[in-house]
């Protein structure tokens, strides 16, 4: 039997709804280029603290966006977006819509590589961990299409749970050298990443004027009191630039990032 009337429409996805706000949207969208505090992503989308802070609240509970307190200044904390998270959502709006418009997810090399291979520099305080790990994972997953560096404020010699970690991902990094950052300023980057938040403090300037983006990462030697007890920490921390990195990489194929 024919029904007599059309059936309702479901609701739109949570995502959907969530994300078609302009204040969220314009979050989103800078925090997809860097981790920033609350005073920062303010003065950048023109909003009044408290609706900042609301809006951000509102991509906290929905998943899309995390905090976490920063290392140099403990009063002060760091907004970073959930690309996994965004990923998992947006590719379910688009099979609510019709299966065929369910995406694809990311995968490294799969794009056509840049006309110029990118210079990428990481930079954390030691360059004995984070950095090191950040600038293994990009030159392997682009394929070997970018040019890429790490160095430190401080450096320290190489963390042996880093060389761990990369080696259980097939990298041997163990002959790898730690330098200050000092080394580098006379040279010329298209992005520059700090890792650490009290590096961020203390960047150094480069030639033209590089872009700059903060990934606010937790130093992982800090948890535990033996390399042991600090390894899972190392996981963590490789893993997450791992997903970050795989998330950078439609953005270094862009020709803005190649002056």
């Amino acid at each position: 039997m024919r029904s007599t009337g059309a059936e309702p429409a479901p609701a739109p996805p949570a995502f959907v709804q969530l994300v078609a706000h302009p204040v969220r949207w314009r979050l989103l969208r800078e925090l997809s280029r860097s981790d920033r505090a609350v005073r920062e992503l303010t003065e950048r989308v023109g909003e009044p603290q408290n609706l900042v802070s609301y809006h951000l609240r509102r991509l906290r509970d929905g998943s899309l966006v995390c905090a976490r307190r920063s290392a140099a200044d403990g009063r002060d904390s760091y907004y970073a977006i959930d690309f996994e998270q965004c990923e998992r959502q947006l590719r379910a709006v688009g099979e609510a819509l019709h299966p065929a418009l369910l995406f694809a997810p990311i995968t490294p090399g799969a794009s056509a590589p840049p006309r110029r291979r990118p210079r990428v520099l990481f930079l954390c305080t030691g360059n004995s961990a984070r950095s090191q790990i950040a600038e293994t994972l990009l030159r392997h997953l682009s394929g070997g299409h970018t040019d890429t560096a790490s160095a430190g404020s401080h450096p320290k010699p190489l963390h042996p749970n880093a060389i761990r970690v990369m080696r259980k991902r097939g990298f041997d990094i163990s002959g790898n050298r730690t330098k200050h950052f000092d080394e580098l300023t006379a040279q010329r980057f298209d992005l520059v990443v700090t890792l650490c938040d009290r590096v961020r403090e203390v960047c150094p300037e480069f030639p033209r004027q590089p872009e700059l983006a903060h990934w606010s990462i937790p130093d992982p030697a800090r948890e535990g009191t033996t390399d042991r007890q600090s390894y899972p920490a190392f996981e963590r921390t490789a893993a997450e630039l791992e997903t970050r990195i795989r998330f950078l990489l439609p953005l270094l194929i862009n020709t803005s990032h190649v002056n």
